[in-house]
């Protein structure tokens, strides 16, 4: 989706509308700011990508697709092969070719509470040989037991309730099914008047609710909650925060980067989140959990 110029610094019809949601947040905010960011926004890390990678160097631009690749093989390796696969929060489906090469499932079905995205990705829906469905994955659109692996790459900080989204993947699994998921935690609460208004503006900019900040603790106890079990926990933010958040720097240091409203919220924006990730209070997390039972029953 290409949005047409506002005229006003660079900024689109969709980014004043998402700049009114600091105010009000509608009943759908991660709509509203994947609306704003649009299909080809200035910041994604390698074209098309909406994550932040799983990098083996420091942050070089040379490196962006490959590591964007990695983190979504990385969580795709753990699903089951030649099953049914559901992508929670699909993003705008260049993943899903990737997870179909890498899992070998025999079906695959993306869910997305944003319509356009499933729209803007469609070809490449259409090369991985995946079903989409509008949907939202606190409440999945999936019948109960048909499924053998669940994955949700960068996507549950959005969901409405991870709570909702781990009771609908033990529901939806199958006996042996396993989730394969990555996500950001929150490992302290903010101090002070710097960390207070990094946080709050980040919880608002990008359509976060209160209810997200969660540690990876609690996250784990969650997945356990919800009847999941063998739940492993690996955090990696040095991998995926530390060096996706110099790469951005670097872009936001050249020239002409963006148009100079959209730069400047740009730089705002990844100076809080740098000092959140730097002061320890966001961490990124990777998370494999298994529905209890013996595989095939169900």
């Amino acid at each position: 989706m290409t949005a047409r110029p506002a005229g006003i610094a660079g900024w689109t019809g969709e980014h004043l509308r998402h700049a009114a949601t600091l105010v009000r947040q509608g009943r759908n905010p991660a709509a509203r700011v994947y609306e704003s960011i649009g299909a080809d926004s200035f910041l994604a890390l390698s074209p098309g990508w909406l994550n932040l990678g799983l990098w083996e160097g420091q942050g070089l631009a040379d490196e962006a697709e490959a590591a964007c690749r990695r983190l979504v093989r990385t969580l795709a390796s753990a699903l089951p092969a030649d099953g049914v696969v559901v992508d929670a929060g699909n993003g705008l489906a260049t993943q899903d070719p990737l997870i179909a090469e890498t899992a070998r499932p025999r079906r695959l079905v993306a869910v997305n509470i944003t319509e356009w995205q499933l729209r803007a990705g469609r070809d490449r829906l259409a090369e991985a040989g995946a079903g989409a469905v509008v949907g939202d994955a606190a409440r999945l659109p999936i019948a109960t037991g048909t499924v053998d692996g669940v994955i949700s790459v960068e996507a549950a900080f959005h969901f409405r309730s991870r709570k909702a989204f781990f009771e609908e993947c033990y529901r939806v699994l199958r006996p042996g099914g396993v989730l394969s998921m990555s996500d950001i935690g929150v490992q302290r609460w903010p101090l002070g008047p710097a960390e207070v208004v990094a946080g709050l503006t980040q919880l608002r900019v990008f359509g976060l609710r209160l209810s997200m900040a969660m540690t990876a603790a609690q996250i784990a106890a969650a997945a356990r909650a919800a009847g999941l079990a063998e739940v492993e926990v690996e955090l990696c933010g040095d991998r995926v925060l530390a060096p996706a958040l110099r790469l951005t720097a670097a872009r936001l240091a050249a020239p002409a980067a963006a148009p100079a409203g959209q730069q400047a919220v740009a730089r705002l924006l990844r100076w809080q989140a740098d000092l959140l990730w730097r002061r320890g209070i966001i961490d990124y997390l990777l998370l494999r959990a298994v529905r209890p039972g013996p595989a095939g029953q169900g």
